[in-house]
């Protein structure tokens, strides 16, 4: 990834029946997103089930988890199951982990496994990262792998480990905020210039949904890095700027905004 071109990728969490999911999936294929994304809540779709009825709906696109909690599942089982949807989706996987979200506790209660201490939970990441690189399976190489961090430990467990870092910010994280999260990760990297880096959008426009609304909070600032609004090419050069001044190449969005980044997509996707 030393030339860090950009891709960009769909963040999908539910749909009102099977049929709209898998059009979801064709959808984002067809708009020239490189990947279709899963979250890995209780509320949500599980993940590695709607990704494989997504890899059956399309045909080119990149299906990947966004990401999954390490704490949730027993390693080696883990390790079976990605291989399988690997295999089934013709190596267009993409392995997304993290060591769980703030809330996730209760997730892992209700899912019958110990949740444990960020220590325990980055070794069940370890775990799980070895077992996925050794799995014999279907002989296919291992997928890519996102690992997904906000915190130094993270980011610094990120950046020896996977080939994409993903920076899990807050919506109050200003442009210049990201420099000093960027350089936990290439200080922590000996090859920095192999890591993709990949920061997500939740609004594209002026107007954010009331529900969204109250995620984001009340201390956005008007340079949110979670923001994006202008003309396409307005934003397809503010990520231009964000590339050139902290390397992130990796853009992803949630799934009602896909259209609207649309335009973005065709300036920029792979160059």
């Amino acid at each position: 990834m030393a030339d860090r071109l950009f891709r960009f990728g769909v963040v999908a969490a539910t749909a009102g029946d099977a049929g709209q999911w898998t059009a979801l999936a064709r959808r984002a294929e067809n708009l020239g997103y490189a990947t279709f994304l899963t979250p890995d809540t209780l509320n949500t779709l599980p993940p590695l089930l709607a990704l494989s009825a997504a890899a059956a709906a399309t045909t080119s696109i990149g299906l990947g988890t966004f990401v999954l909690a390490a704490p949730y599942r027993r390693p080696e089982q883990l390790a079976w199951e990605v291989d399988g949807l690997n295999f089934l989706s013709g190596g267009r996987f993409e392995l997304g982990l993290g060591a769980g979200r703030p809330d996730a506790e209760q997730d892992a209660a209700r899912l019958g496994m110990p949740y444990g201490t960020a220590d325990q939970r980055i070794r069940r990441l370890e775990e799980v990262i070895r077992q996925v690189r050794k799995w014999p399976g279907t002989g296919g190489p291992a997928p890519r792998l996102l690992i997904a961090g906000g915190g130094a430990r993270m980011l610094g467990f990120a950046a020896r480990n996977a080939d994409t870092v993903a920076l899990g910010l807050p919506a109050s994280t200003p442009e210049d905020g990201l420099a000093e999260h960027v350089r936990l990760i290439e200080q922590a990297s000996d090859d920095f210039g192999r890591l993709e880096l990949s920061a997500g959008i939740h609004v594209v426009g002026d107007e954010i949904p009331p529900w969204l609304a109250g995620q984001l909070g009340p201390d956005v600032p008007a340079d949110s890095i979670a923001i994006l609004n202008g003309t396409p090419r307005q934003m397809a050069d503010r990520l231009l700027r964000r590339r050139d001044a902290h390397h992130i190449s990796y853009i992803t969005v949630n799934a009602m905004f896909a259209d609207r980044l649309a335009p973005v997509v065709d300036l920029l996707a792979g160059t």
